[in-house]
């Protein structure tokens, strides 16, 4: 294995230098080194999920990144969602009952605010898109989308700046 180097990359807005191993998971470095363990890991195989981060505004699977991909990069958490209160669409989520166990809420909800920056008003196959690559083990979906669809109609302008696509890298 390599050895440690020092990763810079913006998390949440604040600019981050991480000592970590290139290959060593996105979402290790996240968890273990910067302590935003609102990213849960599911399967740990780019199957469920759970580990759903936004990486220059695309949604990725955490534990699919090497850090080193994330050098310079924007990376945007569960944690980087609320301010002083919760943000529309964790509040949806809490509401509606989408909010089950717990290990899943994370990566739908940053899967759920990836979808509404393209779609604002999207429709339930869109919905159904946009969630298809986050899986729920414990009562099904129709809280969840439900929950999208409240999230949608809650959003106002204040809350679409957190929507915004990553800032465009200096040259």
């Amino acid at each position: 294995m390599s050895a440690r180097t020092e990763i810079r990359f913006t998390v949440n807005g604040t600019e981050r230098a991480v000592p970590a191993y290139p290959m060593e998971r996105l979402l290790d470095v996240l968890r273990n080194e910067l302590g935003l363990t609102g990213t849960k890991e599911g399967c740990g195989e780019g199957e469920c999920g759970s580990c759903s981060v936004m990486l220059n505004g695309e949604l990725v699977n955490s534990c699919l990144v090497p850090v080193l991909q994330a050098e310079g990069a924007d990376v945007r958490t569960i944690e980087g969602l609320a301010a002083e209160t919760l943000h529309p669409v964790q509040k949806a989520f809490l509401e509606c009952g989408g909010a089950q166990c717990g290990i899943c809420t994370p990566g739908m909800i940053v899967a759920t605010v990836h979808l509404l920056r393209s779609k604002p008003k999207p429709t339930m196959e869109e919905i159904r898109e946009g969630l298809n690559g986050n899986l729920c083990r414990c009562t099904g979906y129709t809280r969840i989308f439900e929950a999208v669809k409240s999230a949608a109609q809650a959003m106002s302008s204040d809350d679409l700046k957190i929507l915004a696509a990553a800032p465009e890298k200096a040259e």
